[in-house]
């Protein structure tokens, strides 16, 4: 402990005038010396002399170009001490400022499931999911059989009235499916585009839908960094570096001849003798696996990303299988033209032709004989599907009986309405032939409980203390008008609580925002009030008896 707390006091550095003078060097270390010690008062005067001196330069600029230099002492030092003016004992930190992560928080961000046990049952309030228990035990049905593999070119319709967590269901059998299973999610008005045809953006989004483990045997060269000789030209311009890498295992130890390309690999991953890396024979990609168990005293302190693995065991060369998983669009993609992968960054697909397809299809199929890959059906989900047209429908009901189709999911608030594209009314406006394919789950309207147990989880997720009596108030106004209207008053309130220096949410500032932003029952109430006053205004005079029919 003594030597410790000896440790912690500034030894009297012994500096002479004449090593001073000897060189810029030693005139920056003295100055150190003298910020660490204090002794401001006694070199003023000496510090001033030098300054004034011709022959001597406190701080010379160099006139070359800023590059990074193995050697320069100037640049370990000079950042700290501008100049012999600033108070010597104070040193000038950096300042950090804390970054605050922003986080958008949408409609069902809060859903992460489901929400039900091991026997497919509902939980009351799990995953972010409250009532609807029957849909959502039909939804885990068709879940199961879709992880089992059991089910594949089904489609399945959700059909409710509008705020009752269709959209929501879809999202936790997305949230369920895990990150293997392809989802794609569109809406029914996506579709209709100037750049490509419709039935083009339909079969792309089918081709979204369907995944493809393709299984690959790899060579790699897996071991913890013993160390790392980097052989640098004397001459700029001569031959390339040459190095060379110890790797070891806990049963062999190996050294490997790096060329330059290997060797700016192993410079971008950063690794320095201690890690555990493993090495691609046929890519050259160098992973970090991590750092090695017998190197975890090598630091006092060590971030949070720092990870602490087994020094690997067995030989150094091994086979590995990696399994990659990609969809078929994407496939289709690279393959539609040169270069066409740049295309899966910038979006700008276009068309892709049926033979590339064709081709595509007849490969995966032989993969699949030789037991090189395995077709992954996934879910395509299309909310609004009323707003497809008859067209659109006809091309579903082909699709649907191809052999390597997704799960469908549609999603509909309509009731009888006339099928787009024709003069023909129909249930939830689809044809009758295509919904005879479909399974038909239906959503229920929530009751009051539930409505204030969804408000609670809304609360939660965008940070908002609320007491128990404006709960009250906001389940109430959303039994009354609509779960949506409610579920937007929370961040309003929150607004307006801020702006009064509260910390939590009052009667009051619900009661604010409720007469500050209209739902839609009081909008219509105003709107036929005042319809004379507006423009080009099409309804009728109605009496009370019709207003309210229309209201409800």
């Amino acid at each position: 402990m003594g030597k410790r707390a000896d440790r912690n006091k500034t030894p009297r550095p012994k500096c002479s005038s004449r090593s001073l003078l000897s060189n810029v060097m030693r005139t920056e270390l003295f100055t150190i010396c003298i910020a660490n010690v204090g002794l401001k008062e006694q070199m003023e005067p000496k510090a001033q002399t030098l300054k004034k001196s011709k022959k001597l330069e406190l701080y010379p600029r160099p006139k070359t170009e800023n590059k990074p230099s193995e050697h320069s002492f100037h640049k370990t030092l000079n950042p700290a001490f501008t100049s012999l003016n600033h108070p010597m004992a104070e040193l000038k930190l950096s300042e950090s400022r804390d970054l605050t992560r922003i986080e958008r928080i949408g409609a069902h961000s809060h859903i992460r499931g489901l929400g039900l046990d091991s026997s497919l049952e509902p939980r009351d309030v799990s995953e972010g999911m409250v009532g609807q228990a029957q849909a959502r035990k039909a939804a885990g049905v068709i879940l199961q059989m879709i992880k089992d593999g059991k089910i594949a070119g089904r489609a399945i319709l959700l059909a409710g009235q509008p705020g009752t967590g269709k959209t929501a269901i879809a999202m936790g059998m997305a949230k369920s499916l895990g990150l293997e299973t392809p989802f794609s999610m569109l809406s029914g008005s996506e579709i209709f585009s100037l750049e490509m045809s419709k039935t083009e953006a339909l079969m792309q989004a089918f081709r979204k839908s369907i995944g493809v483990r393709i299984k690959e045997e790899t060579e790699i060269i897996e071991g913890e960094v013993v160390e790392i000789q980097i052989d640098r030209p004397a001459v700029s311009g001569a031959a390339s570096k040459t190095g060379k890498l110890t790797l070891k295992t806990t049963d062999m130890e190996t050294v490997y001849d790096l060329g330059a390309k290997m060797i700016e690999a192993l410079g971008k991953e950063k690794v320095q003798s201690g890690d555990v890396i493993a090495i691609d024979k046929v890519s050259g990609k160098i992973t970090k696996l991590g750092r090695s168990f017998s190197r975890s005293r090598d630091y006092d302190a060590m971030g949070p990303q720092t990870k602490f693995v087994q020094c690997p065991d067995g030989e150094l060369q091994k086979r590995k299988e990696v399994v990659h998983c990609v969809t078929l669009h994407e496939i289709d993609v690279i393959n539609s033209r040169t270069q066409g992968f740049l295309a899966l960054f910038t979006g700008d697909t276009g068309e892709i032709r049926a033979e590339v397809r064709e081709q595509i299809d007849t490969k995966v199929a032989e993969w699949r004989e030789e037991g090189k890959a395995e077709i992954v059906p996934g879910v395509l989900f299309i909310d609004e599907v009323h707003m497809l047209d008859i067209e659109c429908f006809s091309f579903l009901n082909r699709a649907l009986e191809n052999e390597m189709a997704p799960i469908l999911v549609v999603a509909t608030n309509r009731g009888i309405t006339s099928i787009r594209g024709t003069n023909y009314k129909s249930p939830h406006g689809i044809p009758i032939d295509l919904l005879d394919r479909l399974l038909i789950i239906t959503t229920e309207p929530y009751s009051e409980d539930e409505i204030r147990k969804i408000l609670d989880i809304r609360c939660q997720e965008e940070d908002v203390e609320m007491s128990e009596d404006a709960k009250q108030l906001l389940t109430k106004i959303g039994h009354e008008t609509s779960l949506r209207y409610a579920i937007h008053l929370i961040t309003a309130s929150a607004l307006n609580c801020q702006k009064r220096k509260g910390m939590v949410v009052e009667v009051q500032d619900i009661t604010r925002v409720y007469s500050l932003f209209l739902d839609v029952r009081r909008s219509t109430q105003y709107l036929m009030e005042y319809q004379k006053e507006y423009m080009f205004n099409e309804a009728s005079i109605v009496d009370g008896e019709d207003a309210d029919a229309m209201h409800d």
